[in-house]
């Protein structure tokens, strides 16, 4: 499985900005894809993440409410919505996919395949 995450960029404080990822090989209908972000200095943390379905999310507190996470029925692609956007909200994404027995877990031990980094900037 390869990933590969796109959408990064700048943006000021409350605006918004849609991630995606574009996914290749084999998943797994029962199978898990989310974010995570690392900012500087920071452990990477878990943002959210999606049954490949589609039919169930969960977030991090930190996100809930402002981000959203979905997957594209159509592809193979999917994608975070992130509005009202907050400087702490900057960092590199990563997108992930893991096997359904991680299903509600925040680690990153849960997450099997990994796509490269895309950088957020919110500025004030």
């Amino acid at each position: 499985v390869q990933l590969q995450a796109s959408g990064g960029g700048l943006v000021q404080a409350g605006g918004s900005l849609r991630l995606s990822c574009a996914t290749s090989g084999r998943i797994f209908s029962s199978s898990i894809v989310g974010w995570f972000r690392q900012a500087p200095g920071k452990e990477r943390e878990f943002v959210s993440g999606i049954r490949w379905t589609g039919n169930s999310a969960y977030y991090a507190d930190s996100v809930k409410g402002r981000f959203t996470i979905s997957k594209d029925n159509a592809g193979n692609t999917f994608n975070l919505q992130m509005n009202s956007l907050k400087l702490e909200d900057t960092a590199v994404y990563f997108c992930a996919s893991g096997s359904a027995r991680g299903w509600g877990s925040t680690a990153e031990r849960s997450f099997d395949y990994w796509g490269q980094g895309t950088q957020v900037t919110v500025s004030s």
